[in-house]
């Protein structure tokens, strides 16, 4: 089966490390990789492809070295293999300019402020994985207990989009 990824880039490995540990819940049934750069990520992404498995979710810091993670969003965008995929920005220092272009050009899904509470990171992306199923119309019943979200169950009373 095509495992759904959840991919975290930060380059601090304190914050790497706090949300792969806020992240256990979804463990079970999704796909977590970090990365600690732009460069970096792009070596998950091919892995993540080569494996057969798909970009869901990107939780991204702004401030990268080298690329920015706000710049790597617009990149993600106009990459016909990505579309679709959900992104977060968590971010202490991104300014509104910044912010303004993750939105209308990259794509943004989500801005999470650093610091923030387990709870908090967990609903969002519970939301935004709920979302990408919906999206992509994947089977949502293997992820009822991870999600739990009256969406899909909406969507399985509904039955298969037959459009």
């Amino acid at each position: 089966m095509n495992q759904i990824t959840i991919l975290s880039l930060d380059d601090e490995p304190e914050v790497r490390q706090a949300i792969t540990r806020d992240l256990e819940p979804f463990a079970k049934l999704f796909r977590i990789e970090v990365a600690e750069d732009v460069e970096d990520a792009r070596d998950v992404l091919r892995s993540i492809d080569d494996d057969g498995d798909s970009l869901g979710l990107i939780l991204c810091d702004h401030r990268l070295p080298g690329t920015s993670g706000v710049e790597f969003l617009i990149q993600l965008e106009a990459e016909e293999n990505h579309k679709g995929i959900r992104k977060v920005l968590v971010t202490g220092q991104a300014d509104q300019q910044d912010t303004i272009r993750a939105i209308n050009t990259g794509g943004l899904d989500h801005y999470i402020a650093k610091p923030w509470q387990a709870e908090e990171l967990q609903s969002i992306v519970r939301e935004q994985l709920t979302g990408y199923l919906l999206d992509h119309d994947i089977d949502p019943i293997p992820y009822l207990s991870i999600l739990d979200d009256p969406r899909l169950f909406e969507r399985i009373a509904k039955g298969p989009n037959v459009d």
